[in-house]
């Protein structure tokens, strides 16, 4: 998908995977509607909703990280944002119906190019620098070897022999 169509909970993904200095972890809620997030921005811990898109505080925290940020809006219903999100890395553009719209497809832009996958995992995810990768649902079984055993009697500790 082009990162200049990205919009919603798409463009929220994006931007927290582009994150990934201070996003540990991503959870979906509302039927993978809503991103949740958990991490710790600049000594502020942040664990709970993350929607940039339609947010300025979640927003902000890309506005912070722009070291150069040219906007021009002509009044046609389009923003165009120019920023460098290094001190030296080059200028990224974004487009988008809104300053922070253009801003956080800048942001992607910079981090992932021109295009990210169609297909984003509505599944818990642990980020591993700029790699993603799902967090695994606890067993309710912790191991074969805590099978219950049907011959077995209740209160049954079966513990070690003495030597």
């Amino acid at each position: 998908m082009k990162t200049s169509d990205l919009e919603g909970p798409a463009l929220d993904y994006w931007v927290a995977r582009g994150l990934h200095d201070f996003i540990r972890e991503i959870h979906f809620t509302d039927s993978g509607e809503t991103l949740s997030i958990r991490g710790n921005d600049r000594g502020k811990p942040w664990d709970g909703r993350f929607l940039p898109s339609t947010s300025w505080e979640a927003a902000s925290v890309v506005l912070e990280r722009a070291c150069r940020l040219e906007v021009s809006d002509h009044g046609r219903g389009e923003v165009i944002c120019t920023a460098t999100f290094a001190k030296d890395g080059g200028e990224v553009e974004g487009r988008g119906a809104s300053l922070r719209i253009a801003l956080l497809r800048a942001f992607v832009r910079h981090a992932f190019g021109d295009t990210v996958d169609d297909e984003y995992l509505r599944r818990p995810q642990t980020l591993l620098g700029a790699h993603a990768e799902p967090i695994g649902e606890a067993s309710a079984v912790a191991s074969v070897e805590d099978m219950p055993v049907p011959d077995g009697r209740i209160g049954d500790i079966g513990s070690a022999p003495r030597q």
